[in-house]
């Protein structure tokens, strides 16, 4: 078995420095350089240095690295991993790849310079050493071209897209002479420790995912004149409400770079031999417009959108003018919002006005699309699927959109708008296959067109794809699930509207343990929505607190708190599967489960106080409780506590895992960390099982909290007061902050003492309670909920 302990990265630039620092992210050491200067700069002429100082010489790797460490957002999980990164270049430092397990070329997109590269890596490259190319489109037998054997058994592409910390997709294209290991390697470890999913793409123009992802733009763009709709009006019909990124698609091609957009588009439309490539990846000529005026995007300050002031303007296509945005209002919008995403495809063509139009012709042209694209750029249509997924973060995929709409109406949509169907769907319909994929609990199989057969789709061994196993739920209602996944263990899935926490989640939970207690060994909580959840359903506590329902808040608050204190008392083990936004009250849950296994990019805290409150749930006594236990003998004690009380008072909400086990909202030694999201459940599975097998038994509630009182009550009230003063925060402010400190100081006892967990959690719920009836909370709740 290959082990990566340390790879090189030749080329500093945007993509290559990106590169190192994902690889930093995971452990490996990494060897980045770049070509030598040949001038001084102005800095380095008055610090008197010449060109043969080291500084000199590795400026533009150092300058490349220290840019895209200051990107936001960040392409590294923790500011201290940037250690693991050694720069050098190319000159001085290239004898050192004989030293390294993987080399990933990331030079300008050059085939004339990627092969010069290629040649002097040979020098110093041992054999068997993995060499793989990051390039968007250059042909892999032109790249491995002239290399010696050795070096083509080992060379593919691993193409990387942009960021590669946040997005998953990597395309592996081996070269023809490539070793079957290799390939199989290079998926194993891209989906293990990587965190990607790994896509097999042919050396086809553009690969998979850009090919098709950009004909979906390409299309769009086209389109939005044919049917007289606003930049804006295609936005909102693109994004979210079909399940692709908000970014949708003017606002995506306004972050890509609307030069990066047509320069993909050119090189399809060159290199390919279909008809609608060459007609659809032609540029409209308002592009054009804009290519001239410079009106790039981002990066330039204006392209489809643009900020004038505070107010944000779009595009008019026909007058080439920026006029203001205006909500967009579509009733049919409106309707299939309240539908699962799946089931809206179908009502979405279903009318015949300007909206369901737009719809018609672009599902009608994406299947006619993608179907031809088989066996030219992918021999399976999973991995198509896959690819638009994990590079252009659709929900549902291309060949599941029609599997949504259904076969037969997909084959109706296309013919209705002129296009002709493949011949392997019509073999599809007359053979009775009805559906591109099928769904059991053990895997996902897909239609193989060769052998008109279904297929299990390969690398789903550690994965638990909660869809497969619906047919295994025990228990539902409108925002939670039970499903059994098998060897004892139940997962409680959360599915309210962006997996807020209210009445319905609490009976869930108390649901699963009754379940595992009476019959199974442990629970899961993990979903695969978009985030794990951003709190509590603070419509439901603003309604009762508008309308002084005080009694009942203060039942809702305590019912939340012994749920929470259920999680951690059950006579069964908790684990909490997270990722994603996990605020407030998932935050509150993950902290009073047995063990938290968290996906990389989750971005989770206590972030009560921006509404005016303090965490209710459990989350201001379990933060005590760690401050407590975290005293040794020696520390200075208000230091450990304040340092918790500011996590909570700033709202800290980290950028990655890893950034909360600096705060103790994650623990070391207990939570372990997992890159790739879609193993998230399978892997908090495991863990479930080992504690029920390790013997888990019922933990003793605790009564042996230290807390100091007026000790630190006094210190807490000094420093808000200090803040105060300086005008670092409000009159209001303060006050949520003397509540909190009231709460962690364990009140106004006269000297440290030793309590309850309920003692604590009594405080937190009164001094909760007190600020629903502030009107300055409900001014800050009134203004989230807008």
């Amino acid at each position: 078995m290959r082990r990566i302990k340390k790879i090189a990265v030749i080329g500093s630039g945007v993509m290559g420095s990106s590169i190192a620092c994902h690889f930093a992210n995971i452990g490996v050491k990494v060897l980045l350089l770049d070509i030598v200067p040949t001038q001084l700069n102005h800095i380095e002429q008055k610090k008197g240095f010449s060109l043969s100082d080291k500084v000199v010489r590795n400026r533009i790797t150092s300058e490349n690295l220290e840019k895209i460490l200051k990107s936001n957002p960040s392409p590294i999980y923790h500011p201290q991993f940037a250690k693991r990164i050694e720069i050098g270049n190319l000159a001085d430092d290239l004898p050192k790849i004989a030293d390294v397990d993987w080399i990933i070329e990331a030079v300008t997109e050059n085939l004339e310079i990627k092969k010069s590269v290629f040649e002097k890596l040979e020098q110093y490259r041992k054999q068997g050493t993995l060499i793989t190319s990051n390039t968007s489109g250059l042909p892999v037998h032109f790249l491995s071209e002239g290399r010696s054997e050795d070096f083509r058994k080992h060379f593919a592409i691993t193409h990387f897209f942009n960021p590669p910390r946040y997005l998953q997709l990597l395309e592996i294209i081996p070269s023809a002479d490539c070793q079957s290991d290799v390939v199989d390697f290079l998926f194993f470890y891209s989906d293990k420790f990587l965190g990607k999913t790994p896509v097999l793409a042919k050396n086809t123009p553009a690969f998979i995912g850009n090919r098709i992802g950009i004909f979906v733009m390409m299309h769009t763009l086209h389109q939005i004149k044919w049917l007289n709709l606003k930049i804006s009006e295609i936005d909102a019909l693109t994004g979210t409400i079909i399940g692709r990124p908000k970014s949708a698609t003017f606002r995506t091609a306004d972050v890509v770079g609307l030069d990066t957009l047509v320069h993909v588009a050119k090189g399809v439309e060159k290199n390919s031999t279909d008809n609608q490539d060459k007609h659809l990846f032609q540029i409209p000529d308002y592009v054009l417009n804009m290519l001239k005026n410079n009106w790039l995007g981002a990066k330039s300050g204006q392209g489809f959108y643009k900020k004038i002031d505070k107010e944000i303007f779009e595009l008019d296509l026909r007058a080439m003018e920026y006029v203001p945005c205006q909500q967009v209002v579509f009733p049919l919008l409106n309707e299939v919002k309240k539908e699962e995403l799946k089931d809206r495809f179908l009502l979405l063509i279903q009318g015949d006005d300007n909206v369901s139009l737009f719809y018609k012709r672009t599902f009608a042209a994406l299947f006619a699309y993608i179907q031809n694209r088989i066996p030219e750029i992918s021999d399976t249509l999973y991995q198509i699927d896959d690819a638009v997924r994990a590079g252009f973060g659709w929900q549902i995929a291309p060949f599941e959109i029609w599997d949504a709409i259904g076969l037969a109406k997909g084959i109706e949509l296309m013919q209705s708008m002129g296009y002709e169907t493949a011949d392997w769907i019509q073999d599809m319909l007359r053979n009775n296959q009805l559906s591109f994929y099928k769904l059991t609990k053990e895997a996902t199989y897909f239609y193989d067109i060769k052998t008109k057969k279904y297929r299990k789709k390969v690398g789903q061994e550690g994965f638990i794809i909660l869809d497969n196993f619906r047919s295994e739920t025990l228990w539902k209602n409108d925002e939670a699930s039970i499903i059994n996944l098998g060897d004892g263990i139940l997962n409680l899935e959360f599915h309210s509207k962006m997996n807020t926490i209210g009445g319905g989640i609490l009976e869930g939970i108390h649901r699963a343990i009754d379940f595992a207690e009476e019959k199974f060994q442990g629970i899961v909580i993990g979903n695969q929505a978009e985030n794990f959840s951003v709190g509590a359903n603070i419509a439901m506590i603003y309604a009762m607190a508008t309308a002084k329902e005080y009694e009942k808040l203060n039942q809702t608050i305590a019912y939340f708190q012994n749920t929470m204190m259920r999680l951690r008392y059950s006579s069964i083990p908790t684990v909490a599967a997270i990722h994603g936004m996990t605020l407030g009250g998932g935050c509150e849950l993950s902290l009073h489960t047995d063990k938290v296994v968290v996906a990389a990019e989750t971005y989770i805290g206590l972030v009560e106080f921006g509404i005016g409150l303090i965490p209710g749930g459990g989350g201001s006594k379990e933060l005590t409780v760690r401050a407590s236990d975290g005293l040794r003998k020696g520390d200075v004690i208000l230091n450990r506590l304040q340092d918790y009380f500011q996590t909570i008072a700033m709202a800290k909400v980290s950028k990655s895992a890893y950034e909360a086990f600096d705060w103790d909202i994650l623990q070391k030694g207990k939570d372990i960390v997992v890159v790739n999201r879609l193993r998230l459940i399978a892997e908090a599975k495991k863990h479930a099982l080992l504690l029920a097998e390790a013997g888990y038994t019922r933990p003793i509630e605790r009564d042996d909290i230290k807390v100091f009182g007026r000790q630190s009550l006094g210190a807490f009230l000094v420093g808000t007061d200090s803040m105060r003063e300086g005008k670092y925060i409000t009159d209001y402010d303060k006050r949520i902050a003397d509540k909190l400190a009231y709460v962690m100081s364990g009140g106004d006892l006269s000297e440290p003492t030793l309590v309850s967990e309920q003692y604590l959690l009594d405080l937190e719920r009164e001094a909760f309670l007190s600020l629903c009836t502030e009107p300055q909370t409900l001014e800050r709740i009134a203004k989230i909920l807008k």
